[in-house]
This record gives structure tokens, sequence and C-alpha cells, in this order.
């Protein structure tokens, strides 16, 4: 079991014999980890806000409120990076902090599986500045959660369409826009193109198997903001 697993399971083990506590030893004796290795996963759990405390006393042990959690919660992958976007926006405001911790209690009671997409899905969107206002057209955005290769026509600067296949790859945005990161297979190169200016797309049946190098963009590390769910 992986810990991101681990860490989902802890909070439904908790949960389903609250209000009564369990150990650290019982616990990773379950999980089959060391007791130091379950007080990393709970105080990682209890960092990102969910209710768990220590019941000191020789019956005690770890509790998990079940009145201030959520039981599994059925969001999809692409639902989940949807609200970090819109939580981004937050960011100067009296309510960005209590806005991340209302995400990664989300996060923290989805299964085991889709916590991990979203945050390999996180994991392809930048940002610069506040980010990007202007849309993101549906069929890229399913490719792109996919994995899909698409056919896009896009227009330059100039107004001039080509149309090419692309691997996509993720996302970058700043104040005004949204850029599709892809690996453009007419150039044999790493592109931004921007959405607004995708005119038609069709996904093709061909996986894409590459993965996003921050090291192909020409932009300054420090510039660039990984999105997180955490």
């Amino acid at each position: 079991m992986n810990r991101t697993d681990r860490l989902y399971a802890l909070v439904e083990e908790l949960r389903a014999v609250s209000p009564r506590p369990r150990s650290a030893r019982w616990l990773a004796a379950r999980f089959e980890v060391s007791s130091r290795t379950i007080e990393r996963d709970l105080g990682a759990l209890q960092e990102a806000g969910v209710p768990i405390w220590a019941e000191p006393g020789r019956t005690g042990g770890y509790v998990l409120d079940r009145a201030r959690t959520l039981p599994p919660v059925n969001l999809t992958a692409a639902e989940a990076v949807a609200m970090a976007v819109a939580l981004h926006r937050l960011a100067g405001t009296p309510f960005a902090g209590p806005g991340a911790t209302a995400l990664r209690k989300l996060v923290a009671v989805l299964p085991a599986a889709d916590a991990a997409e979203a945050h390999r899905l996180a994991g392809r969107v930048h940002l610069i500045g506040d980010g990007p206002a202007t849309p993101v057209p549906a069929t890229v955005a399913d490719a792109v959660a996919a994995r899909r290769v698409l056919r896009i026509r896009y227009a330059d600067r100039a107004g001039t369409d080509s149309t090419r296949d692309v691997e996509p790859l993720g996302y970058l945005g700043n104040s005004r826009h949204w850029y599709l990161l892809a690996w453009c297979r007419l150039r044999d190169e790493l592109r931004c193109f921007r959405t607004d200016r995708i005119r038609a797309v069709q996904a093709l049946p061909d996986v894409v198997a590459r993965e996003l190098r921050l090291s192909d963009l020409d932009i300054p590390n420090e510039r660039l903001r990984p999105l997180s769910l955490v």
C-alpha cells in the first residue's frame, strides 16, 4: 500500500471506530508499517486539517471527530483541480487560508485512486501571477485529463490557421490567458498554444506517454507556480 492509499485508509479506520481511539502500535500492525511511520502520517493529516487528536493514558490513542469530517467524496480529479484553480484567485484575501484548508479536507476523503489522479492532474498545471480568465475548450480539458493526442486547428498571431497533431501535457496560465502545453509532432518540440486561438479540436485514439518537463520551457522556474492540492 502506498502512502496516499494509507492516508485515506487511516482516516476511514479512525472514522469507523470513532469515538474510540486506536493506538499507533495497533495502526502500525494493521497497515504493516512502523509506529513512527503511522505517527508521521497522522501528523500530516492533522496539518492538512483533519480533526485527529491524541488521547493520553494506557487505553488512549488517536481519535477522529466524526462530526467535523466528511464521508468519502465522489469528486473527479478534474473537479478537485478546478477547485484548486478557483481557490488560487483567493490569494491575498482573508479567505485564502480557510479555502486551502477546505480543499485539503476534501482531498483527504477522496478515494485513494481519485486522490492520486487529482494530484497527477494538478501537477500538469502551472500558473504565473494571479491566473487566467480565458476559457479552455472542453475537448482540450478532457484530452489533458485522459492523456489523449489531439489534432488541433490553430490560429497564429496573424490569424493564419494550421492543423497539427499535439500531445497535451498540461496547462500554463498567466493573468490573461490559458496556454495548452503540448508536444508538437510537426516541430518535434514543446509548444505553448493559447487556448482562445484553438479553432477546432479532434481527440485521436493515441495515448500520450510523454511527461511534462519544466526544463523544456523557456521560462525561469522562479516565475512558475505549480498548482497544489495541499
